[in-house]
């Protein structure tokens, strides 16, 4: 079975039961139909071409995508190890030491420990951060103005001691003066 009239005709033209037929038409056939073959031939060429080229692009389509999938692939993988990398870190503010929640709720300043801060977590571990670092420093200053007065009292109470010695010392020299005067007077006058 053949796929085109065309070449039906032309076996038909050089089979034997067509001998007696004038050469001239059989060739003026013959040359129509092998015309209407190489029309058929480009017809086919320019069809092949075309899936070739759609195929082509369709290709560079697919690779295009599957470059792109990997692309994000090759992200998604980069981001799931720094995710990981943050849950892993151990940051100074998990070993600070907080006020309880409870107390936080009773002593924070009310913008602080406000509704919608407590129903956000994140938001409430800044806020708690945040109280915690302003009462470190009051605290911190509350703990200066204390050295300081302490100093202040110690330097006081050194002063007082010196004097306390000096006295003492004035004190003993006067008793040392006194009991000698004691046994002259004892001496000069017999008991």
């Amino acid at each position: 079975a053949s796929d085109d009239p065309a070449i039906d005709k032309l076996r038909q033209l050089v089979a034997p039961t067509n001998a007696s037929v004038d050469p001239i038409t059989v060739r003026i056939q013959a040359t129509a139909l092998v015309a209407r073959l190489k029309a058929l031939n480009r017809t086919a060429n320019a069809a092949t071409r075309a899936h070739k080229h759609a195929t082509t692009e369709a290709r560079q389509d697919m690779d295009q995508t599957h470059l792109s999938l990997q692309n994000l692939l090759y992200e998604k993988r980069h981001l799931e190890r720094e995710i990981e990398k943050c849950r892993q870190f151990a940051s100074i503010y998990q070993d600070v030491p907080l006020h309880s929640l409870e107390e936080f709720q009773q002593i924070a300043p009310p913008e602080a420990r406000a509704e919608d801060v407590l129903d956000n977590p994140h938001q409430l571990m800044l806020n708690r951060l945040s109280f915690e670092l302003a009462e470190r420093q009051r605290l911190d200053l509350k703990r200066k103005e204390l050295v300081l007065l302490k100093e202040e009292l110690l330097k006081q109470s050194k002063i007082k001691s010196a004097m306390v010695d000096s006295v003492k010392s004035q004190i003993d020299v006067l008793m040392k003066t006194a009991t000698e005067t004691q046994k002259r007077v004892d001496e000069l006058v017999p008991p």
